[in-house]
């Protein structure tokens, strides 16, 4: 299910070319998830630290 602020599986696939791989450091979260969040934060106004924990690490 795709919740209000969350980007389709379509935009999702369109963005993915777009994201940078890292070859080196530590284990990433997925960036269909922190996009989410941004998209999250800026569709709502709220605070970063009033983020859902749904989109932290």
């Amino acid at each position: 299910m795709i919740r209000r602020h969350e980007l389709s599986d379509r935009e999702g696939e369109l963005l993915a070319p777009l994201t940078p791989r890292a070859d080196t450091g530590g284990a990433r979260v997925g960036d269909r998830q922190v996009v989410n969040g941004m998209v999250y934060k800026i569709r709502t106004g709220i605070s970063w630290r009033d983020l859902p924990e749904r989109y932290r690490t």
